[in-house]
């Protein structure tokens, strides 16, 4: 195959639904692979020397060689073992270019807006942030109806696909939006597709095996956030 027959590991911090995205794209091909937690705080040399560049997590290794960057990882996964498990990107070009769309809108748009609302110093900041969040949520709305030929069940028609995993990836934080600011970002009231969609992924093997638990994401970011404001404190 064209990966290798080499092994795989990833280089990962538990907490990081960037590693998530990763290691459900591995679950989907059924791929086995060997799991390092990271200690960002103090960064093992095979991680540095695997990424130089951001030094961030996860890392992909096959067969020696890194492959960094969560969405990068997973078309890599998809590429090369093109033979085991299901496609996560589409045949036909023109689908393949919507789920290309709509997972950048995914970065671009919401994890962009979403990412600051745990770093931020006042209510009022993070309340812009949560607000610019949901509204990219609720666009989203519209992709999921797309991608999925208004069925609604995946972004990848009957099955989870490239999209899927990467918003998938994100759910067990987007769960803890609601204890952590009050708002709940995928609200069946106003994005029912999405909200039967984290359903219907949560119900998955693969999500029960991968996601992170809900309350201990809370515990984390509740932690994060009280060191953050400690040091802008401190200084």
């Amino acid at each position: 195959m064209a990966g290798g027959n080499g092994e795989l590991k990833l280089l990962g911090m538990w907490s990081s639904p960037f590693v998530t995205r990763a290691k459900l794209a591995l679950h989907i091909k059924c791929l086995p692979y060997e799991y390092v937690e990271e200690d960002l705080g103090n960064k093992s040399e095979l991680f540095l020397s695997s990424n130089p560049v951001y030094k961030t997590v996860p890392v992909l290794i096959d067969n020696g060689k890194p492959i960094c960057e969560s969405s990068v990882i997973v078309q890599y996964i998809d590429d090369a073992f093109p033979g085991v498990g299901p496609s996560l990107l589409p045949a036909d070009p023109y689908e393949r270019a919507v789920a290309r769309f709509w997972a950048a809108y995914i970065e671009d748009k919401v994890v962009t807006s979403w990412a600051p609302v745990f770093r931020v110093k006042t209510d009022e900041e993070r309340a812009e942030a949560v607000r610019q969040t949901v509204a990219a949520v609720e666009v989203l709305e519209g992709g999921l109806k797309e991608c999925s030929g208004g069925k609604g069940a995946f972004f990848g028609g009957d099955s989870v696909g490239y999209v899927d995993v990467l918003l998938g990836g994100l759910v067990s934080w987007l769960k803890a939006n609601e204890p952590l600011t009050g708002t709940k970002l995928i609200d069946a009231a106003k994005t029912p597709l999405l909200a039967a969609w984290m359903e219907r992924f949560c119900e998955l093997d693969m999500a029960k095996a991968v996601l992170q638990d809900v309350d201990a994401v809370v515990e984390y970011a509740m932690a994060l956030r009280a060191r953050l404001a400690a040091s802008a404190g401190n200084n």
